[in-house]
């Protein structure tokens, strides 16, 4: 198929690298620079959002949250009449619904997983439409980057957005208790080692797997999987959806401000403002990173 390809920044570019083998791909970023190695591996790349759509039967974007997909696809009304359009950048519900609302071949395909998932097409993806048609085309096309066992089929856009946002609440909170941990093992006089080992009986275990190269320094942040920049700006979506609900809403569920995530935001927030925002999220992890107040 001529598909159009529409953001290729660390993941985006590991997406549409999985496509080169079977379609004809144009892809377009507003770094041109990030689109060299898609470009030496076959890809065409286009000068502009409107030439990389122009003659594609599909439409694949990968933007940095929902401000960057209003700017390139629904403020400009991009997608052609009947074309259909994978978003797998990571949106609130509501964003979701807004933009099956403007672009009627909308389907949500957020990805849960990072950059080593990805190379390995091991990914979680959620594919979410109300039109079975348009599910069974979006699923056979992003099935190159699904780990096929975590390959999810949904009733809408919105649904699909819910499960990614689930999934990262889990990533950020978790690894805000790795650090905790880390903490409280210092203050005892566990070595990092020794807490990392005493965790793997319990529920921290999983992301005492993950991020262990990180914390025994066998792995640096530098050019890291999944941006603390990346996970901030998704904590901060799930906060807006949220406080956005409980307005709505006469009766306010307990843990409705979502403290634990804004304590793993404030953590993740430190280290942005200590120009670490681009490092790995585990940096947060690391001996010197900066205190927060929460």
């Amino acid at each position: 198929m001529r598909i159009a390809f529409l953001g290729t920044g660390r993941m985006g570019t590991e997406l549409a690298l999985h496509l080169l083998s079977d379609h004809q791909l144009t892809v377009w970023n507003r770094t041109r620079e990030k689109t060299s190695r898609l470009a030496e591996a076959g890809a065409s790349v286009a000068d502009s959002p409107a030439e990389a759509v122009t003659g594609a039967e599909v439409v694949i974007s990968s933007l940095f949250g929902p401000p960057a997909v209003r700017e390139t696809i629904t403020g400009p009304e991009l997608i052609p009449d009947g074309v259909p359009w994978l978003d797998a950048t990571t949106v609130s519900p509501a964003d979701a619904e807004e933009f099956a609302a403007a672009v009627p071949g909308y389907v949500g395909v957020p990805v849960v997983g990072s950059l080593g998932p990805a190379r390995q097409g091991r990914l979680g993806v959620y594919v979410g439409t109300p039109d079975a048609r348009l599910r069974e085309l979006a699923t056979e096309l992003v099935a190159p980057w699904a780990d096929p066992q975590r390959l999810r089929g949904v009733g809408s856009g919105r649904e699909a957005a819910t499960g990614k946002l689930l999934a990262n609440l889990a990533l950020a909170i978790s690894a805000q208790g790795l650090r905790e941990a880390l903490a409280l093992g210092d203050a005892v006089g566990a070595s990092g080692e020794e807490v990392l080992d005493m965790l793997g009986s319990t529920g921290l275990d999983f992301i005492a797997g993950m991020k262990g190269p990180f914390v025994r320094g066998e792995r640096s942040t530098d050019g890291g999987d999944f941006t603390a920049n990346a996970i901030a700006k998704d904590a901060r979506l799930m906060i807006d959806t949220v406080q956005a609900a409980a307005a709505e809403q006469d009766g306010v569920r307990p843990g409705s401000d979502l403290p634990a995530l804004r304590g793993a935001l404030a953590s993740l927030d430190a280290e942005i403002a200590a120009d670490h925002g681009e490092d790995d999220f585990s940096t947060i992890l690391l001996p010197g990173a900066e205190p927060t107040d929460g």
